[in-house]
């Protein structure tokens, strides 16, 4: 018995050791940032007592430098697995007290072996990133470190989720891992991405410009897009990746969890009867729409600040998981643009690998005009969305609110690109365009030659507006399933979600298709 008592007293004091991590007066700093550390984060995410750490010893094996007298607990880098709301979920959590969380070969090692149970298992990767870069004593080792786990992003895309929490400084090569996975959260005044650092810039450019300025949370929120969400705190961000996981399977061969509700599916609101305003210019709030037909009234936003003239979020609609893409009349007018038709792409894309349901929301005049929309390339940018609806397989539904006009009609999972079901409100207008431009074009000869051009033209478009400007023209068609009741939507959908729920749909067998990136 002592000498058990003897081995397990040395376990215990091994891991204690590596329990310091970079040391008291490290871990005290960032607590007085209002940082929580690395395994904190770890045991905020987890459902208490259940995570449970792997590798712990694992330590490196560099000479250089005299790092052959460095130790690094852990290799800078906490992994393991536990349960978020009873679900085995995988972690990895870089430590940045301990060598600045640099990556090294032993490190990617374990990352990349916490990424490989995850696929065994079937189930979400989460990596907590807040890292000083590749640890440049290690060379190439460090480089081939991150090669290895770009590999696994991509095998594991489509396959399980993949959600990166920055939590610190993540820069050059480190940045593109969670590039390449589904969700980026980061946190505000306290996170940053970027490829080349301030420094760099001003050395190269001569431009002076703040981290936060160049890579932090909002500018990733907003103008780049990287980013999905802005989080105040380390805290909220980890209570935001629990949640989004409650809304998405484990992999791709699950359905999403099912959540029981109390919110009837035929609940009536009549408030969506008189929402659209009479002047077809006047702008609503998409998201009224939204709240008024999901269960309880509640979603979950993704990319709140980017490209807001299109709404993306997750909702559950009589207990079940949905992905909804919505035009927003409040910015710019619900225009299609670069930026929109990138970020509900994306959004796309992941539904239909996890089997997500989805329901698009049309009101759209059409694509932005301009030269920068141009130059920077709508066309290719918009193919993304006609292709990413036409090859997702996950039941389609649509819902045409007022304007769905011209290519832009198409684009929003009109029935030509495979929508399941297809309805609209009676205020719907389904055309090429508006009713006064396609008057001006059709009847141009005829109203100037009239003898009162004011009057004419009024009544051109009246005409339009009676043949194209309502939902009729494209429900005789059969393009439309149903023209209902605005008050009766949420029926209506939960009633059309149930009977799809069970659609299987194959595509022809190809390795990929080329997407038109």
């Amino acid at each position: 018995m002592g000498v058990i008592a003897d081995k397990i007293r040395d376990l215990k004091e091994r891991e204690a050791k590596i329990f310091e991590m970079g040391g008291l007066k490290t871990l005290e700093k960032r607590r007085e940032e209002g940082k929580l550390n690395a395994r904190e984060r770890l045991e905020l995410l987890f459902d208490q007592g259940t995570f449970r750490e792997i590798d712990m010893f694992v330590t490196h094996r560099c000479v250089n430098f005299g790092m052959e007298k460095t130790e690094i607990p852990a290799d800078g880098v906490i992994t393991g697995h536990g349960k978020v709301d009873g679900r085995v979920v995988f972690a990895y959590s870089q430590d940045f007290t301990s060598r600045a969380g640099s990556l090294g070969e032993m490190q990617a090692k374990k990352i990349c072996k916490v990424m490989d149970m995850a696929m065994k298992a079937g189930a979400p990767i989460i990596g907590m990133n807040d890292s000083g870069g590749a640890r440049i004593q290690e060379g190439v080792d460090a480089l081939s470190g991150y090669g290895e786990i770009f590999f696994r992003n991509a095998s594991a895309s489509g396959v399980i989720p993949q959600i990166t929490a920055i939590m610190g400084t993540t820069a050059g090569g480190a940045v593109y891992s969670p590039a390449m996975t589904d969700w980026i959260f980061m946190v505000k005044d306290s996170s940053y991405m970027f490829i080349t650092g301030p420094q760099v810039i001003k050395s190269v450019t001569g431009e002076e410009i703040s981290f936060e300025e160049l890579g932090g949370a909002m500018t990733h929120n907003e103008k780049s897009g990287v980013a999905h969400f802005a989080c105040d705190s380390d805290e909220d961000a980890i209570a935001q990746i629990r949640k989004l996981l409650s809304y998405i399977p484990s992999n791709n061969m699950e359905d999403p969890p099912f959540t029981p509700t109390q919110d009837s599916p035929y609940r009536i609101d009549e408030a969506l009867d008189t929402l659209i305003p009479d002047s077809p210019n006047a702008s609503y709030d998409i998201k009224e729409v939204i709240t008024s037909i999901v269960d309880d009234g509640v979603y979950f936003e993704p990319h709140q600040y980017f490209a807001k003239n299109i709404t993306i979020c997750f909702a559950r609609m009589n207990g079940r998981t949905i992905g909804i893409i919505a035009n927003q009349p409040k910015f710019l007018a619900g225009c299609l643009d670069i930026n929109a038709s990138d970020k509900a792409t994306r959004f796309i894309r992941f539904c239909d690998a996890f089997n997500i349901p989805m329901l698009t929301i049309a009101d759209v005049p059409g694509y932005l005009p301009g030269s920068e929309q141009e130059w920077g390339g709508i066309i290719r940018h918009g193919a993304k969305l006609l292709w990413c609806y036409s090859e997702a397989t996950v039941p389609k539904l649509l819902l045409i609110t007022r304007k769905d006009y011209g290519g832009a009609y198409i684009a929003m999972c009109s029935r030509h690109l495979g929508a399941d079901m297809a309805f609209a409100w009676p205020s719907a207008q389904i055309a090429v365009m508006g009713a006064e431009g396609a008057a001006n074009i059709i009847h141009a000869k005829e109203i100037k030659n009239s003898e009162n051009p004011v009057e004419a033209r009024k009544q051109k478009i009246k005409e339009y507006e009676e043949l194209f400007s309502n939902p009729y023209c494209a429900a005789s068609r059969g393009y439309v399933d149903a023209v209902i009741r605005p008050a009766e939507t949420r029926a209506r959908l939960c009633d059309a979600l149930d009977a799809l729920c069970t659609k299987r749909e194959m595509r022809p067998a190809k390795k990929h298709g080329n997407i038109p990136m």
